[in-house]
């Protein structure tokens, strides 16, 4: 009986070996992007990203918690402009600067996650003209440590975030449509 009971003890624990060995061979980096044709020229759609006062109009976490507590800082748009907010635990905490504006063409932004979990993220919004509007490409980058990867493994967070980001861009389509922004 003790003999059956340290075989299913190291089986276990190989199984368990086996899965986190598995989990840190995970590659630490990982992009996330989603592109779409919003129906605006490309300094309508740059103005609402640039600024973030204009952020709970279409972010797709606004939504999640309208109740989130929410501060500006730094400058009022474009570099320098801080965002920071603290909500329940469906958009956890965190704050985001612009480090780069170059009008209609991109923005990077430095976003930090406190709450659920600490991540360090870069955020790239791309815009390109097109006959019908602008493209625009929404990229967030970083690195997964163990727990990230494990995560990743057990949630298709491309899937999950991508669909954020899409949702996002409705928004987006739907504000510049009730601004009556035309072409």
């Amino acid at each position: 009986m003790l003999t059956y009971f340290f075989i299913v003890l190291a089986a276990l624990l190989a199984i368990c070996l086996a899965f986190a060995v598995f989990i840190a061979t995970r590659p630490a980096k990982f992009v996330i992007s989603r592109s779409a044709l919003l129906p605006a020229p490309p300094d309508k759609v740059f103005e609402i990203v640039n600024d973030f006062h204009e952020w709970n109009d279409w972010s797709p976490w606004a939504k999640l918690d309208p109740n989130s507590k929410t501060t500006f800082d730094g400058a009022p748009s474009g570099v320098g402009a801080k965002f920071a907010w603290d909500g329940n635990n469906k958009v956890g905490s965190g704050s985001m600067a612009i480090v780069e504006s170059r009008p209609n063409e991109s923005i990077k932004i430095d976003l930090t996650f406190t709450r659920p979990m600490q991540a360090t993220n870069v955020t790239l919004f791309t815009f390109k003209p097109e006959t019908n509007g602008t493209r625009v490409t929404w990229t967030m980058s970083g690195a997964n440590g163990f727990m990230g990867k494990l995560f990743s493994v057990l949630i298709d967070c491309d899937k999950m975030v991508g669909g954020q980001f899409e949702d996002g861009f409705q928004n987006m389509e739907a504000k510049l449509k009730t601004e009556r922004v035309k072409l």
